[in-house]
């Protein structure tokens, strides 16, 4: 186990994380699978004992998070989110693509916000932004607001956690992802409530 964390530490202290964030939270933005949150979290862990710089990891995972929501938004503009909207009807990814249909007609810009702390939602929600003709300026501004606030929350989780666990920087990482998790599982419970309520109305019509 030390010589994992060596091998983390090496690697977090090195001028290259920066460029590291910046790819991987540029390519979690419009392939959800790659784990954005865990590595500015971990940066953040790190940073707690002086390396890397706390500052420069929320700009580096800030301007890599705008980079890929860009890319994912040109990708809607050239027909992703057709591409989405014919896969089968009850697959986990038609329905994040119908919710994130609704949610932009509804909210517009504000919903790059709330999406940018759920994976598969701010993927969706920005190839629709592409797909529906969303003005890019527009687009621009929201998303630097939702990508800096994701950007700064993810890298002072792992900070915090450093702080409190300075000695163990694996239950530091633990409690950072833990917490990462909670708060975007309590979005979706939040999201399913406001769904349920919505459909009740429906119902008794």
């Amino acid at each position: 186990m030390q010589s994992v964390l060596d091998l983390f530490h090496h690697t977090v202290t090195s001028p290259w994380v920066f460029l590291v964030i910046f790819t991987v939270t540029a390519v979690d933005a419009f392939f959800p699978a790659v784990p954005g949150e865990t590595v500015v979290i971990t940066a953040g862990v790190f940073a707690a004992g002086g390396e890397p710089n706390l500052v420069a990891v929320i700009v580096a995972a800030g301007l890599g998070a705008l980079a890929g929501d860009h890319v994912s938004y040109a990708i809607g503009r050239g027909g992703g989110a057709d591409r989405l909207a014919r896969l089968p009807a009850h697959s986990r990814r038609r329905a994040s693509s119908e919710w994130a249909r609704r949610a932009v007609d509804r909210r517009g810009g504000s919903i790059l916000t709330t999406s940018r702390y759920i994976p598969g939602g701010r993927t969706a929600v920005t190839l629709t932004m592409g797909a529906v003709g969303y003005p890019p300026l527009r687009f621009l501004f929201f998303d630097a607001v939702a990508t800096g606030s994701w950007a700064l929350y993810c890298a002072l989780l792992g900070y915090f956690g450093g702080l409190a666990f300075e000695q163990d920087p694996v239950r530091a990482l633990l409690a950072g992802v833990g917490l990462s998790l909670a708060v975007t599982g309590l979005v979706e419970v939040v999201r399913w409530l406001r769904r349920r309520a919505h459909r009740r109305p429906a119902v008794h019509r």
